[in-house]
């Protein structure tokens, strides 16, 4: 709903980035002023807190509704989606191209177009493009429109919607492996602070859970520095041309592999120090480069869905990003265990293991899955290129 109150692709691109520094501020103060009101003051005072916030945030939402642009409400587009595929299974026995002179498509209101014309649809995923073939029982129930059933005869367009989520997924993916190595770290890290000395003059020890805030710090400071100041500059020296958003994808990657390797040379050097306490600044080095990079490429993936989706499926566009998060930090749990099971890296004292082996690994899996992206980004084909 946010990204649709502009035009520009840029302003688009730019209220993404304040969107996620916001939203990862707010984390940071979660992670720092609420868990010290819970545990200095009381736990019914931290979640008052929490309250009272929550109702001014609905408040403001509220305040806005007559300012927003809001779209005009359609049918599901996922039963739009649903009706391509069931056409296209049900005319699966039909050749594409048939040797019976051109195929006709259906692209709506009545039109057709010939297999020849550029209203016909796009060559890949052909399998699809069934559902838009005008097949002789389609003009005996309907004249070739979309009167022959929904169900049966669909448009180029709906077609070319399937294919565009479709085409998304090989890249979508390559961003699970991504988020787990964030998700690793995250839990690991908390293991290294208590491992650490963690004081920071005579009077203050950094509570362990809240090294992990450092990440947030970069990630917010490197999206106020791109967003003001390397992307601008960027655009000066490519003649008014953006980085695009897989661009920025992939930058975050070659910096997340960066902070793993990071992560592995802190840990070999802690344990090369036994009974020295080594100082629990040194965490700050991986954390920060995994927030640049996550500054990076969250943002990007996220303007990238939302450019390259259907209008009518922004909002599962807006979702793709975070269901990596989510399906990156369960797949995260996954390799602890199995890290668990099958070496002896992680007993019950890291200063007895190898922790840096397992960043070892991640940096491993990271470079191997940013070929994978590389690959996928080669053939991907842009299907709203006009809006980068």
């Amino acid at each position: 709903m946010g990204a649709d109150q502009f035009s520009s692709t840029r302003d688009k691109d730019s209220f993404f980035n304040w969107y996620l520094v916001f939203l990862y501020a707010s984390f940071m103060l979660g992670d720092t002023a609420i868990v010290y009101i819970q545990d200095s003051v009381s736990w019914a005072v931290g979640f008052g807190v929490c309250l009272a916030t929550t109702a001014f945030g609905t408040i403001m939402l509220l305040l806005g509704v007559c300012y927003y642009r809001m779209p005009a409400t359609k049918a599901s587009p996922y039963t739009e989606l649903a009706r391509v595929i069931v056409a296209a299974v049900r005319k699966g026995s039909i050749k594409v191209g048939g040797a019976h002179g051109s195929v006709q498509y259906n692209v709506g209101a009545g039109s057709v177009v010939d297999s020849a014309d550029d209203g016909a649809p796009s060559k890949s995923l052909r399998f699809l493009n069934r559902a838009a073939m005008i097949t002789t029982s389609d003009k005996s129930s309907g004249s070739g429109d979309a009167s022959a059933g929904a169900w049966r005869l669909c448009t180029v367009q709906q077609v070319e919607d399937l294919k565009a989520i479709v085409s998304v997924f090989p890249l979508w993916s390559s961003g699970i492996l991504l988020f787990m190595s964030i998700g690793v770290m995250i839990g690991m890290i908390v293991l290294q602070a208590l491992a650490m000395d963690r004081s920071v003059g005579p009077h203050f020890s950094i509570p362990a859970g809240s090294v992990g805030v450092s990440c947030r710090v970069s990630f917010i400071l490197a999206t106020l520095v791109l967003d003001r100041a390397v992307f601008p500059i960027w655009r000066k020296i490519t003649g008014g041309t953006p980085p695009t958003p897989l661009q920025r994808v992939g930058i975050g990657h070659v910096l997340n592999v960066g902070a793993m390797v990071a992560a592995a040379l802190v840990e070999r050097r802690r344990l090369a120090q036994p009974g020295v306490p080594m100082s629990v600044m040194w965490l700050l080095f991986p954390m920060g480069i995994a927030g640049v990079g996550e500054a990076l490429h969250f943002p990007g993936n996220m303007a990238f869905y939302y450019q390259e989706f259907p209008k009518a499926l922004r909002s599962l566009a807006t979702a793709m990003a975070p269901m990596l998060v989510a399906l990156g930090f369960f797949s995260s749990t996954m390799f602890m265990d199995m890290v668990t099971w099958f070496t002896a890296w992680l007993p019950e004292n890291i200063d007895h293991g190898r922790l840096d082996n397992v960043y070892w690994t991640l940096a491993a899996v990271g470079t191997f899955n940013f070929a994978y992206f590389l690959a996928c980004d080669r053939r991907y084909k842009y299907h709203n290129r006009a809006a980068m």
